[in-house]
């Protein structure tokens, strides 16, 4: 037997538990992968409480999670690119991550770098292409403004650096707690709340080319009210206005395959140029407490489980 959260019907953090279930067998194509770290996101909790159901249908019992980082325990026929022992980098698309021991098809896998932590590689996968498919999609110029809403979290912080990589001046609403990392990493914070259209012009006052939003209630509005084109707005969180609007929603025309986006992503962590912020660990039987702390919507970077 092995352990894997599990939700009998939708509902709050109250139906989260930690089951004991066989153990997995790899088929075809797939590896059993043993569960260093397993980030967790926004998008879950929405799931879980049925929010996303005509999306994202469940099927009870149901596990949760895509991010995950481990050792290859086992893998099926014709898979020649892993063996036992290798430590990968993945995520699984069948809502199963936070668990001991996870089925992942192949193609959903790539090599952990030995420098990059195991919780950093646990919470790459959902963050990490999300902030990536989000720049891509608003098509960044050397020179451009970029604001990006919520700029200190799990996809926030990486998305306000791959924004400077491309050349951008970025800005990032965050509270002022954070403001100090965003500026450690060349971006212009500014505090989100009354005022903030006033607050952005100044620190931009060539104009705003272009703006992400992963936050939500009201910033797609804000983004148009500040003269930025509906083809140069994203959002990950707003699809009413999306589909109001006309606005972007990720991953936009530029989707690459999952694994390869986390190998480029994976590579420029362990050369020192990208930072994966983590806000806090759990241990898996702890993963009440991880929801709670990030439906709170207030943390900077990652929570991630430890299996």
């Amino acid at each position: 037997m092995t352990k894997a959260v599990r939700y009998d019907e939708f509902g709050g953090i109250e139906v989260l538990r930690v089951d004991d279930v066989d153990r997995p067998v790899p088929e075809d194509g797939q590896v059993l992968v043993r569960v260093r770290a397993a980030g967790i996101n926004p998008g879950e909790a929405a799931i879980r409480t049925g929010a996303m159901a005509d999306i994202f249908p469940s099927t009870f019992p149901s596990g949760q999670g895509s991010d995950l980082a481990g050792v290859v325990a086992e893998v099926g026929a014709g898979v020649d690119r892993f063996s036992v022992g290798d430590e990968v980098i993945g995520f699984s698309e069948k809502r199963a991550a936070q668990a001991e021991l996870v089925l992942v098809d192949v193609d959903n896998l790539t090599p952990k770098p030995r420098n990059v932590s195991w919780e950093v590689a646990g919470g790459l996968y959902v963050a990490g292409v999300t902030a990536w498919r989000a720049v891509h999609s608003v098509q960044l110029e050397q020179g451009e403004a970029v604001v990006v809403s919520a700029a200190a979290g799990g996809v926030g912080s990486l998305a306000v650096q791959l924004a400077r990589r491309a050349g951008a001046t970025v800005i990032g609403l965050a509270s002022e707690r954070n403001h100090e990392w965003l500026q450690s990493h060349g971006v212009i914070p500014v505090a989100y709340g009354a005022g903030v259209a006033e607050r952005i012009e100044t620190a931009a006052p060539g104009g705003v080319d272009a703006f992400i939003d992963t936050h939500g209630g009201g910033y797609v509005e804000l983004a148009l009210a500040l003269g930025v084109s509906v083809e140069r707005i994203d959002t990950i969180a707003d699809f009413a206005a999306a589909a109001k609007y006309g606005v972007k929603t990720e991953p936009g025309t530029d989707a690459r395959p999952g694994a390869e986006v986390l190998a480029e992503l994976a590579a420029l962590i362990a050369d020192g140029h990208l930072e994966v912020p983590i806000a806090n660990v759990y241990p898996l039987a702890q993963v009440r407490q991880a929801y709670t702390e990030l439906e709170r919507r207030h943390t900077h970077g990652k929570i991630v489980l430890e299996p």
